[in-house]
């Protein structure tokens, strides 16, 4: 007999939860704890047990007969046992293998005698020295068996401490310099709270775009006070840290220096970019890390961790003794390293679900739109004649696309308006065919300053941004989006591109995504689609006609 549970379960551990069913708010609340939101959808939510949700899930102490309660309690049909033992298996697992110091080495603790033999092969390249219960290691080498491990699906709870920097008092204000009332929000509270008493000292907060992650940041560290370095994506956001800290905080321009390429000054609290720490001019010259490394930071800051290049990864490893903080609005990763994150910057903490802050309106309610238009019978002969990557461009760089953008820019004349794409050639066709402002990468730090600011009081109504505005630009106001070209199918750029409308000034927002109809284009966008709607959004598909100029719908996707 069938129960009437709000939970099916099904062998490949993906959960299907019924947004109708009375005990939906509960339900939800428990598979928050220990697997992964996939889809959320009207009439249900698609979640995934994976081996890092249920390593989270131990990490943050969620017991695991609570785990099992949830399913048992709540599915409408009995638990597969495939699902069982994986989830047994890999909670478990966690804790295993528990770091300590000894002295000025690292005691690898191995609970389960079993694993011995298996982290003797899988660490065959470091120095370990047998002892009772475990292996004494080098210090040094903390990070690398860290991530070494991690490829074994072997995590480790890291115990080995982490060192103290030199403090730096300030708080939080209530009134901040520019005058308006200044207050956490409870979810900003509960999430630099939970950081806070960590026991491992790092992990992974996640949150939306527009939610307000550096101001979760900084509470952070008004709690702990001490030393931080802050790396951020680029110029811009580590700007917009430096206008947050100084407005809202009781820190001083005395108390923030910026490495950057332009000043190298180093303070309590000291604001980077990735690019910084992992250039340099030639090989003999020291990269940057090495020299920001050995200064006494009680905190690190990682800001979009989930973009965390390939060469920071390798140098996280170096500095496991640093309190680590990632923030980001999303730990998805194209090239699916999200193990490296949990093992090297650590478990995440705290997350707080898109659709959830937009319907308690914390962040603004987005409508989304494919506009699909074909190429001239011209292009379209040289697409089908041209190679795979060169299809792409064409079909990115659609001249019918101005059209679309022209119908869009008197639609939407009386809105904030942010022209978003990928290739510069396209970007700078636009600006010049419409007088609309572009910054890209080349443009100097001081005139993007001057363009966001004009933005910013409305003096400019639309601005064109290149592949530098994906991440931590703080425009509120803008509250239309146009997307014209991007890398592939990417989910992180669609997810970044739409958090730049998802501030809660504006509450009824639109992000349209402009695709060259019947190509490459179009399959790639159903990617980028598939990732909007797994996150609650609907997603609306129209048709452009070049030679009418109209726009007609086509299909509402749920």
């Amino acid at each position: 007999m069938m129960r009437t549970g709000a939970l099916t379960i099904q062998t490949n551990g993906t959960i299907l939860l019924d947004t109708h069913h009375k005990d939906f708010e509960m339900v939800q609340k428990y598979l928050f704890a220990f697997a992964e939101l996939t889809k959320t959808l009207e009439h249900v939510h698609f979640y995934r047990i994976t081996p890092i949700s249920l390593w989270n899930a131990a990490a943050n102490k969620f017991p695991l007969s609570q785990i099992i309660h949830t399913l048992e309690d709540f599915s409408r049909y009995p638990v597969p046992k495939p699902v069982m033992e994986f989830i047994q298996q890999h909670y478990n697992r966690y804790g295993e293998v528990i770091f300590h110091r000894w002295q000025d080495q690292l005691f690898i603790e191995v609970k389960n005698a079993g694993l011995k033999e298996d982290l003797i092969r899988y660490l065959k390249d470091f120095q370990l020295n047998e002892r009772e219960g475990g292996f004494l290691a080098s210090f040094s080498d903390r990070g690398l068996i860290k991530a070494t491990l991690i490829k074994h699906l072997i995590p480790v709870q890291d115990l080995a401490g982490y060192e103290r920097g030199e403090k730096i008092p300030f708080t939080l204000r209530k009134v901040t310099r520019s005058g308006s009332e200044f207050a956490l929000r409870f979810y900003q509270a509960e999430a630099a709270y939970l950081f806070s008493q960590w026991k491992e000292g790092s992990g992974v907060i996640v949150l939306p775009c527009g939610a307000g992650k550096t101001i979760v940041g900084m509470a952070v560290m008004s709690d702990i006070q001490e030393n931080t370095l802050i790396i951020a994506t680029n110029l811009e956001a580590l700007h917009q840290w430096k206008r947050e800290l100084l407005d809202k905080t009781t820190l001083t321009e005395d108390d923030i220096g910026e490495y950057t390429a332009q000043t190298k000054t180093i303070k309590p609290i000291t604001l980077t970019t990735y690019y910084m720490l992992i250039h340099r001019k030639s090989n003999s010259e020291e990269r940057h890390i090495d020299i920001l490394t050995q200064h006494q930071w009680g905190l690190i800051i990682y800001d979009e961790v989930h973009i965390l290049p390939a060469p920071i990864f390798r140098m996280t490893t170096a500095i496991q003794s640093k309190r680590r903080l990632g923030l980001t609005a999303t730990l998805v990763r194209e090239d699916n390293r999200e193990g490296e994150v949990f093992s090297l910057i650590g478990p995440k903490i705290y997350e707080y679900g898109w659709k959830t802050l937009e319907q308690e309106g914390w962040i603004a309610t987005a409508r989304c739109y494919e506009i699909r238009v074909p190429l001239s019978n011209e292009d379209f002969e040289t697409y089908l004649n041209s190679s795979h990557r060169l299809r792409f461009r064409i079909a990115s760089e659609n001249k019918n696309k101005l059209d679309v953008l022209s119908h869009l820019l008197t639609r939407f004349s009386d809105q904030s308006i942010l022209i978003i794409g990928h290739f510069l050639d396209q970007l700078q066709a636009i600006s010049e065919f419409f007088s609309i402002p572009l910054i890209t990468g080349q443009t100097p730090s001081e005139e993007r300053e001057r363009l966001y600011d004009a933005f910013r009081r409305r003096e400019l109504t639309a601005l064109i941004i290149s592949r530098v505005g994906n991440f931590s630009i703080d425009l509120p106001g803008a509250n239309v989006a146009i997307q014209v070209s991007g890398i592939f199918g990417s989910r992180q750029e669609e997810a970044q591109r739409l958090g730049r409308i998802l501030r809660p000034q504006a509450q009824d927002v639109h992000f349209f995504t402009i695709v060259s109809q019947n190509t490459i284009e179009e399959e790639f966008a159903k990617r980028r689609q598939m990732f909007l709607i797994e996150k609650g959004y609907t997603y609306e598909v129209l048709y452009f006609t070049p030679k009418s100029k109209t726009l007609i719908q086509e299909v509402t996707l749920p």
